[in-house]
């Protein structure tokens, strides 16, 4: 028997029981990116795609040595955040990577998915959680994944054009990461979906196609697992963040519905359910019995 084993890869974020987007995602993508994954809870959501119903915060101590305990026995080579529900646990966590070697000054790089919003703009934290994430955070990111609505929270500042995607990337760059990466999904008017990535001197604009679906639930948390798991693969972060982006791209391109409202975005369950010996997938098989 092999003695190999994959890369791992750690997220510490909350739990979406309607299994789009928070650890789920995380987990998922970090599968099919061939990476293991390790979790640190920081929330349980009751949540479903009509919203996020109800929320209980895990205790800062418990996520913090579900940190430790994991990267203690097991290690990981690269780690991400996602809803870290306050400025308590906030705290711990900075602390915990500290200790750990996580972040842009360490070994073990961080992703920083700065959840600051819902799906649907609503903020998530309140003044003091949003400034724990400011001043704790970012400055440990090795790159911060904001989308539209979370750097018009972070800066202050709506971006309404790809010039002002510019000025927010600088602008978050000051407040301490390796790397910027402005997410550009939400950009209205906008023909193709342009990322930016800026490192403090380069703007790197990332095209893809803008897909006609309202199915995009968690594609921020898959970008940002996709670019983790390219990082614990070894790969510099502008090659991670374009990994991420492909990936991204799939994953929107294959969402569906699922519930009401808006459902969750999947790079390779059409592939998953559809193989199998001689073409035959688990899909199909249980279709022809009946």
């Amino acid at each position: 028997m092999s003695e190999q084993r994959p890369p791992a890869a750690l997220t510490i974020a909350g739990s979406d029981s309607g299994g789009a987007a928070g650890l789920q995602a995380d987990l998922r993508t970090f599968l099919t990116c061939g990476v293991h994954g390790l979790v640190a809870v920081t929330a349980v959501t009751v949540q479903n795609t009509l919203g996020v119903h109800a929320r209980s915060d895990i205790g800062a101590d418990i996520v913090a040595g579900q940190i430790e305990a994991v990267t203690s026995d097991m290690g990981a080579q690269a780690a991400k955040t996602g809803m870290l529900a306050s400025a308590e646990i906030i705290t711990a966590v900075r602390r915990a990577c500290e200790k750990a070697g996580i972040g842009r000054a360490a070994a073990m790089p961080l992703v920083v998915d700065p959840v600051a919003a819902s799906m649907h703009g609503r903020p998530l934290f309140d003044a003091e959680g949003l400034a724990a994430l400011r001043e704790e955070l970012l400055p440990m990111a090795t790159v911060l994944t904001p989308n539209l609505d979370e750097v018009r929270l972070l800066t202050g500042s709506a971006v309404t054009d790809r010039d002002s995607m510019r000025a927010a990337a600088a602008a978050l760059h000051a407040m301490g990461p390796e790397y910027v990466l402005v997410k550009g999904g939400h950009l209205e008017g906008d023909p193709e979906c342009v990322d930016l990535l800026y490192d403090g001197q380069t703007y790197t604009e990332l095209r893809g196609p803008r897909f006609d679906t309202r199915h995009t639930h968690g594609a921020g948390d898959v970008m940002a697992a996709a670019l983790t798991a390219g990082l614990a693969r070894g790969m510099a972060v502008p090659e991670a963040v374009r990994y991420g982006k492909w990936y991204v791209s799939n994953a929107v391109r294959h969402s569906y519905p699922m519930g009401a409202e808006v459902g969750p975005v999947s790079a390779f369950w059409r592939l998953a359910s559809e193989s199998g010996p001689e073409g035959e997938g688990p899909i199909r098989r249980r279709e022809a019995r009946g």
